[in-house]
């Protein structure tokens, strides 16, 4: 930019890299550039230097990027602040907009974006000391109106990309984000009805995949359009748009329905916004209005543009976690398997007891995340016995005092696995307290109670079940009388009387039983369901 070299930025992060890269870009750029590798030395910079702007990362020992920014607020509330960090979260991001901070980006932070946001933060610092000297000046009230008014502007703008970036920095699955690129469409742009369409790369055929309405209900079809239809004009004419305009060119859309369009008469005004993923198509953002007078604007479109772009880096990353944790899954689960197939007689046992855990939880009503972290411990909970001797796990007799000391080591062994992968921390603890007793006398801890975690209580007593109710190493299943006996017989000391009530519950009507029998009648298809 003009004028670069009397501008003075400084980059404060504890890595050097980090540092070197900003230094040897903005420098090329024509700024001065200056580095800190914490808070503490980035004071003693703004001690002894003139700064014009400061980005700084939260995480950093002896002063963190938080309390830097509460320093310089309170030093120079005219010197703007921008925080990066690779761990956002909405406590963060409240407690950096309050001591002054312009802006907030996500790491890793593309170059090319935090040089547009270093021409935008000095624009607005350059028009925020225009408006001071303005005021020292006295200078006509008609024109620091519209200074100000140009100020405000800048702070909703400011706000509502923070909010944008908020809205897609908590999202945990792929559907959740075209939900919520519709939904924040509407609240955005004000219109009628917002459609998200994936682009078919082979089909060129638009599949819609998300929808949001605004005001009155509309066809059940995105934009009113039948399918046959949509495909057509989609494809052929806004999609061919967009493929056939070079990027150099604007590759959005604003258009208004004259009547002759390929649209229902019911949609006054067209906006599209494409979502691009490396430098691909992925999908359209499509929103209309049905108000005769209701008209798009190049701020909308500005806007829905940013937030498609955050919704691409929100897609990608969910789409390499998925991946990750899948594959760290089935390796998990290769263990477990492999441990069953050790045992004959405990084949599928992983499987039988976590469908039954699933189904006592389900029928006392815990919510789906609950189920869903059930169903990754009941799978994994004997994964500890991996480290337990052949000799010890399959001995068909009864166990030493020693060697029962030893299997008893499996929950915590188990635990210790699942916490290096760094992901499922109630997980873990669930695994460690399947073997916990009601009335404190399991292991490993002794835990007793509600002490224990509820989804380890309901664990239990599935796996307690199975354990009785199959054939094992060193016993056959035992007869139906004597299991109820065990498992009615041990609420209040063994097990949780409220899980125990509703197993009861659950036998009674022919679920439990309904559940053992699938998996003995179908137990590959029932594994690979799994």
């Amino acid at each position: 930019m003009d004028g670069a070299a009397s501008q003075t930025l400084l980059f404060v992060d504890d890595e050097d890299t980090i540092l070197d890269i900003a230094e040897e870009f903005f420098t090329n750029r024509g700024f001065r550039v200056l580095t800190a590798s914490n808070g503490r030395a980035a004071v003693e910079v703004l001690d002894r230097e003139k700064v014009d702007c400061c980005f700084t990362d939260i995480n950093m020992p002896e002063m963190d990027g938080l309390a830097l920014a509460e320093h310089i607020h309170e030093k120079d509330n005219t010197l703007p602040v921008v925080v990066m960090t690779g761990y956002p979260s909405l406590d963060a991001t409240i407690r950096t907009l309050q001591n002054g901070v312009v802006d907030f980006l996500v790491k890793p932070v593309d170059l090319k974006q935090m040089e547009l946001c270093v021409h935008r933060v000095l624009r607005e610092r350059d028009l925020f000391a225009r408006n001071l000297i303005l005021a020292k000046e006295a200078e006509s009230a008609a024109r620091l109106k519209e200074l100000n008014q140009e100020l405000l502007y800048k702070v909703e703008e400011l706000n509502i990309l923070n909010q944008i970036m908020m809205e897609f920095a908590t999202i945990s699955t792929s559907r959740d984000v075209f939900k919520r690129v519709v939904d924040t469409a509407l609240d955005l742009s004000h219109g009628d009805e917002a459609c998200f369409f994936v682009l078919n790369e082979k089909a060129r055929h638009p599949v819609a995949v998300a929808r949001s309405l605004g005001g009155e209900q509309m066809p059940d079809t995105c934009l009113g359009i039948p399918a046959s239809r949509l495909d057509k004009t989609v494809a052929a004419e806004v999609e061919a748009f967009i493929v056939t305009n070079s990027m150099e060119e604007n590759p959005l859309l604003i258009s208004h329905n004259n009547g002759n369009g390929p649209f229902p008469a019911s949609i006054s005004a067209f906006m599209l916004v494409p979502l691009m993923i490396r430098e691909k198509i992925f999908g359209s953002l499509a929103v209309v209005a049905t108000d005769p007078l209701k008209r798009f604007s190049e701020k909308d479109l500005y806007y829905l543009s940013f937030m498609t772009n955050k919704a691409a880096y929100a897609i990608e990353n969910l789409a390499l976690y998925e991946n990750i944790y899948d594959n760290l899954f089935a390796t998990l689960y290769a263990f477990v398997k492999a441990i069953e197939a050790r045992d004959p007689y405990t084949e599928q046992h992983s499987n039988r007891v976590t469908s039954l855990a699933i189904a006592v939880a389900r029928a006392m009503g815990l919510s789906s995340e609950e189920v869903d972290i059930l169903n990754v411990a009941g799978r994994l909970h004997d994964i500890g016995k991996i480290g337990i001797r052949d000799e010890i796990l399959l001995k068909p007799g009864r166990l030493t005092n020693e060697e029962y000391d030893i299997i008893k080591l499996h929950p915590i062994i188990g635990a210790d696995i699942v916490a290096q992968m760094g992901l499922w921390d109630r997980e873990k603890q669930i695994i460690r307290a399947h073997h916990e007793r009601f009335d404190g006398g399991g292991y490993p801890d002794g835990l007793a109670g509600e002490k224990i975690p509820l989804l380890g209580r309901i664990l239990s007593v599935a796996d307690v079940y199975d354990a009785i109710a199959s054939d094992r190493a060193y016993r056959s299943a035992m007869p139906e009388e004597k299991i109820l006996g065990i498992m009615y017989g041990g609420a209040g000391s063994q097990f949780d009387p409220q899980v125990i009530e509703v197993f009861r519950r659950l036998y009674e009507d022919g679920t439990i039983r309904k559940i053992s029998e699938e998996y003995l009648q179908e137990p590959e298809a029932t594994s690979t369901a799994a």
